[in-house]
């Protein structure tokens, strides 16, 4: 079943700069990984230090396997360093089922 992820972060002012090369390059990752569909990214207009990334998934396991890929976890960290915090994650299936 396909899924969306949401994924928040909270890039400080002045680290936006750093941040968005990391982003990119996640991105491109994610998009040779089997089950990846598509993805964005949105910075809010209100608050310019929240950036949401959504990411549609053929399955979660497929998110799971880029999840917990050692790519990713190394591109990962360094967010996590810059941001000084951590990155916050949401997964939503389709639908209405049980």
């Amino acid at each position: 079943m396909a899924i969306k992820v949401l994924i928040n972060r909270s890039v400080p002012e002045g680290k936006a700069k750093e941040m968005i090369p990391l982003f990119r390059r996640m991105r491109a990752l994610a998009m040779s990984q089997d089950g990846y569909i598509s993805g964005e990214t949105l910075r809010n207009m209100d608050n310019p230090e929240e950036f949401l990334v959504i990411s549609s998934w053929q399955s979660s396991d497929a998110w799971t396997e880029w999840l917990n890929s050692g790519n990713r976890q190394e591109i990962q960290n360094e967010i996590d360093a810059l941001l000084g915090g951590q990155t916050r994650y949401e997964v939503y299936h389709y639908g209405f089922t049980e």
